[in-house]
């Protein structure tokens, strides 16, 4: 049994309380948050303690600690879990700056403990079946990658002021699936951005639209493209052109029936919102999660994975602003 404390208890956070008390294996033994009634509400759904912070992660009868809590809180937070011996689960990103998420990885790597960036789309169902086929030749090699994301909605700009900019917190997601597809690390990439949804969005000086382009030194090339506007729903597709063929993954959809008639064929809208559209995927990884604690095995995608889409988040950002490509290392 993986005995659990979960830090932040806002909607990700719940989402995660939801997935362990569906793992057999796994015990959601206490909760902390910076609002007290919040955490002691989700305790009491699921049968938990609502502790301190910090109590909560040196405590004994905590085996590992869910980091749930908004980004400028990872970095202290990290430290201080690896200090104490305790798995980490971490949402991404694992910190805004690259060289702070150095830091953190060498916390971990000091203190020897497990460590998981969690890029919740690389379990999703549809998409690892889609990594899984890839790999195994169905379209031969490797030629182009394509991948759409677009929000329903923008979020509120007080979010966007401090979530370090749609790059580094929508995009990042993207850049992780486009490293997990590639099977090479991209060298260079250009990123061009605009304000089309929001003028409040520039205003505080991020972009609500873009497109970026990555290159492997093979020659091997992924686009991305991001809205934070998508009035048909959340839109999240990916297609992989290779040179036997095509591999693609659709939209998830509120129901699979169909009507047609003379005007055409018509389906339902997808999903609304990440937390429906990819719930089975949060589920799969919290389950990898626990079962490579209670087995030892490694834990994927684990700190320098997320250190790794930091870098290309960091060079999205420093291309769009400059309008130049941007060649780079890890």
């Amino acid at each position: 049994m993986i005995r659990l404390g979960l830090l932040g208890c806002g909607r990700i956070g719940q989402v995660h309380a939801l997935s362990i008390g569906k793992i057999a294996e796994a015990r959601l033994v206490a909760v902390a948050d910076a609002i007290p009634s919040v955490a002691q509400s989700l305790a009491d759904r699921y049968s938990a303690e609502s502790r301190d912070p910090n109590a909560m992660i040196t405590s004994d009868d905590i085996d590992a600690v869910i980091i749930a809590t908004p980004t400028d809180t990872h970095y202290d937070t990290i430290h201080t879990a690896a200090a104490a011996g305790k798995a980490i689960f971490c949402e991404k990103p694992i910190e805004l700056s690259s060289e702070r998420v150095r830091d953190c990885i060498d916390a971990v790597a000091k203190a020897g403990v497990p460590f998981l960036t969690a890029f919740n789309r690389r379990f999703d169902p549809s998409f690892a079946q889609l990594e899984q086929r890839l790999r195994d030749g169905e379209i031969g090699d490797l030629e182009l990658v394509a991948i759409t994301s677009r929000d329903p909605a923008p979020p509120p700009i007080d979010y966007i002021t401090k979530s370090g900019g749609l790059f580094r917190d929508m995009m990042i997601h993207d850049l992780d699936m486009a490293r997990f597809l590639l099977g090479e690390e991209p060298v260079e990439l250009f990123a061009i951005g605009s304000c089309l949804v929001d003028p409040e969005i520039g205003k505080a000086g991020d972009v609500d639209t873009a497109v970026v382009t990555l290159k492997t030194a093979s020659g091997r090339i992924c686009q991305i493209s991001n809205s934070r506007r998508a009035s048909y729903g959340y839109d999240q597709r990916i297609e992989v052109h290779g040179s036997k063929g095509m591999l693609s993954a659709g939209n998830a959809l509120q129901s699979l029936v169909q009507i047609a008639g003379p005007s055409g064929f018509r389906s339902a809208p997808a999903k609304h919102f990440f937390l429906e559209r990819y719930e089975a995927a949060y589920l799969a990884e919290m389950t990898h999660f626990i079962d490579a604690l209670m087995h030892g095995r490694a834990l994927s995608p684990d700190a320098n994975d997320g250190l790794r889409a930091q870098i290309l988040a960091d060079a999205a950002a420093q291309s769009s602003e400059s309008e130049r490509l941007v060649k780079f290392e890890y």
